[in-house]
């Protein structure tokens, strides 16, 4: 495989992560809007937000045994199209039934997505041999800077949604299938080949293995989830902040994450994904803790500001992790861990909710900080230190494809 066909496939796939997190962005930074559309109410929308990730975690699932036929970027290149035309009929439509099939369309084509983009990183950085998977998660944090932003716009200057979505579908679409063109696995065809048939028998992924990767996923979203539910809630409830400074933590988290991801990986190449995870969780608690103890609003910004900062870097190691874990069942397990992402998200948000009106949002704050600290227990599974690239495919030296 040559090192040009290589820099497209990264290029490609790092687009692909761009216009995902668009795409995501404007879904959930206009869940009011959409709620008001189609006259969802409070009781009945949080069916509807569940619904979405539980979708995506059985398709995540199918997609495993889908990949072992054709191969992730076959699954990509028909999934991501599917996701942007689903989100233009959330708001094309005026039903109930309308926005029910929309987002189960949505839940089911994203959990494809996320699986397939994740395959395609890993074995693209075991191709690589050094780090590059955190480029991929900040091209989506990116991504999701452009669709919130692209959402306030819609917002301010009260846009349907359909007018507020057309526009980026119609440019988005045709881009995201052009770049399909030059995805690339990692590895050669035959070496491919070998390894979907062994993922096909369900060689190589034992569960008790892949289980405290799985965890520490669980973990991560059970965080991003809190800070994204929850952080203008908190400011303004709990800190005294007004509506409008209340907005701001989750940009400011936004804007630390893809900080975080663009540097991360020369983290990774320097001191091994051990240290570099272990170091992002320890980051991580600190904002959680000083969100739980801030005295007013500027140093709960701060908080949700080093948050993004720590677990920035833990999500896209996890996934690099879990391909170094099972080199001949990859695939496969990206897929399973994938689900895990789906069930922090799902337990993250009522979780927090809970504790908070059962006893306070302070408190609330402790226990993701908690759950997060846990990912240092478990930070071997991410490689030794000793390889400093944190796994035995990836090389101390090895030629710069890009």
């Amino acid at each position: 495989m040559t090192d040009a066909r290589l820099r497209r496939g990264r290029g490609a796939l790092a687009v692909s992560f761009f216009v995902q997190g668009v795409t995501f962005a404007l879904l959930v930074t206009r869940i009011p809007a959409i709620q008001d559309r189609y006259g969802i109410s409070d009781g009945l929308l949080p069916v509807f937000l569940a619904a979405v990730p539980i979708l995506a975690g059985v398709s995540s699932v199918a997609t495993e045994k889908v990949v072992a036929r054709v191969g992730p970027g076959v699954v990509l290149r028909w999934a991501q199209p599917v996701v942007l035309l689903a989100l233009l009929a959330v708001g094309a439509g005026t039903r109930l039934w309308q926005v029910a099939v929309a987002l189960g369309v949505f839940g089911l084509a994203v959990g494809a997505l996320d699986a397939s983009m994740n395959m395609l990183g890993v074995s693209l950085q075991r191709a690589y041999g050094r780090s590059i998977m955190l480029g991929f998660h900040a091209a989506y944090s990116l991504g999701g800077i452009a669709g919130a932003s692209l959402a306030w716009a819609g917002a301010h200057w009260d846009l349907p949604l359909f007018v507020s979505y057309l526009p980026v579908v119609a440019l988005l679409l045709p881009v995201a299938l052009v770049g399909s063109r030059w995805y690339t696995p990692g590895v050669k065809r035959s070496e491919a080949e070998e390894a979907r048939e062994a993922e096909a028998r369900g060689v190589g992924v034992s569960f008790a293995l892949l289980l405290p990767l799985c965890l520490v996923m669980t973990f991560a979203y059970i965080g991003d989830s809190t800070v994204s539910n929850w952080s203008a809630k908190y400011l303004q409830d709990v800190l005294g902040s007004s509506e409008e400074l209340a907005t701001v933590p989750y940009n400011a988290y936004m804007v630390t994450t893809l900080l975080g991801r663009a540097v991360g990986d020369f983290g990774v190449r320097r001191m091994g994904a051990a240290t570099v995870v272990r170091c992002g969780a320890v980051l991580a608690a600190l904002g959680f803790a000083l969100v739980a103890v801030a005295p007013g609003a500027w140093v709960g910004m701060a908080g949700f500001t080093v948050l993004g900062l720590g677990l920035s870097v833990v999500v896209p190691q996890t996934f690099a992790a879990a391909g170094r874990l099972f080199p001949e069942a990859s695939d496969a397990a990206v897929a399973r861990l994938n689900v895990f992402n789906y069930v922090g998200f799902l337990i993250g948000s009522p979780l927090v909710g809970a504790l908070g009106d059962a006893w306070s949002y302070r408190g609330a704050m402790l226990v993701p900080m908690v759950l997060v600290l846990v990912t240092v227990v478990y930070a071997t599974s991410f490689g030794s230190r000793a390889a400093r690239y944190g796994g035995g495919h990836e090389r101390p030296r090895t030629v710069d494809v890009g």
